[in-house]
């Protein structure tokens, strides 16, 4: 494609607006080659942009002229996504059914499916049109599940979820997994508490390798509708997780834990259970949060505190043997 083609399609401004390069593909900056087009978003990489063999560059709009032909935009990494969408070629998949599928006869599946070998769907299954199913994918009795679904191999969805459209499943994902609910009898062993509820994925939300949704015990456990989550997550029984948020890799919600929307909860964050995290909360990676966190706050540490403070805790912490020390001569002192 010619350089100024993206420009239109992603809504960058292009630099110099006459620069008539033809693109072939994208790379990341230290590696690309004549042809190719990268981006930078994080300023740590900017002495790249001066040595890259890229032929363009997506770049912030007040990042400092380059001789070579840039894309300016206020996102680069969002319009680095845009361009990587025109080069990216997706893998297609034949619009029929397996003879190796098993499919209970009750089941309803809507035009242009693809399902794949070994795939199993239980009775009083729903599945809107479009969906693709690779070898595989176990879907339980009554779930019911939208338009243009996507399961890689080996995603497991329980008895009675619900899915809603536009939905991508990575591999190994299984919704509606009992939640981890025991009661203590007198002899001091454990009894397994139901799981009479269900999961409800709302529209719109991609859910990465290995992470697992467990049912609520009653009523539902919900993931708001735009929702990104990603590898290896646990999202406890009964666990309300608002619109557009992120869960990032190893991240862990106790059950009955409320998440508001536009949330991001970085690696590993753990999350008691019973708490509300309102929206627009940063949660910094490893976090432990304990209680209940207004909106709009960023917190980082285990207990999670504010940022900011943790930010200045952190800078003590590794001046505690010397201020131990200090304190020490100083009652020795009074002594």
């Amino acid at each position: 494609m010619k350089l100024k083609d993206i420009a239109g399609r992603i809504g960058a401004r292009l630099e110099p607006p006459g620069a008539d390069v033809e693109i072939s593909g994208i790379a990341a900056i230290e590696s690309a080659a004549p042809g190719q087009i990268a981006f930078i978003s994080n300023p740590k990489y900017a002495s790249a942009a001066r040595t890259t063999q890229a032929s363009a560059i997506i770049v912030d709009e007040a990042f400092p002229a380059l001789e070579k032909a840039t894309l300016r935009t206020k996102n680069p990494r969002l319009a680095y996504a845009r361009t990587a969408e025109l080069f990216f070629q997706p893998v297609k998949y034949a619009r029929d059914v397996h003879p190796a599928a098993v499919i209970h006869p009750s089941v309803k599946i809507g035009a242009g499916a693809s399902i794949g070998a070994c795939v199993v769907i239980d009775a009083e299954v729903e599945i809107g049109e479009n969906c693709t199913l690779l070898p595989h994918v176990v879907i339980y009795r009554g779930a019911k599940i939208g338009k243009n679904f996507f399961a890689h191999s080996h995603v497991s969805i329980r008895e009675h979820c619900e899915i809603g459209d536009n939905v991508l499943l990575h591999n190994g994902v299984v919704i509606g997994s009992d939640g981890f609910g025991f009661a203590q009898n007198d002899n001091k062993r454990w009894q397994k508490i139901p799981h009479a509820g269900k999961v409800v994925i709302e529209d719109d939300v991609e859910i990465q390798a290995n992470s697992c949704i467990d049912r609520a015990s009653l009523g539902e456990t919900r993931i708001g509708r735009g929702t990104r989550i990603d590898n290896l997550v646990h999202v406890a029984h009964n666990c309300i997780v608002g619109e557009n948020t992120l869960l990032c890799s190893q991240v862990g919600l106790a059950g009955s834990t409320e998440i508001g929307s536009n949330v991001i909860l970085a690696g590993q964050v753990g999350v008691a259970g019973h708490c509300t995290i309102g929206d627009g909360v940063i949660a910094t990676a490893q976090s432990g949060i304990p209680g209940d966190v207004e909106a709009g706050r960023m917190i980082s540490g285990s207990p999670a505190i504010d940022h900011k403070q943790w930010l200045k805790t952190s800078a003590v912490y590794g001046r505690l043997p010397e201020l131990a020390k200090a304190v020490r001569m100083v009652g020795r002192k009074k002594d």
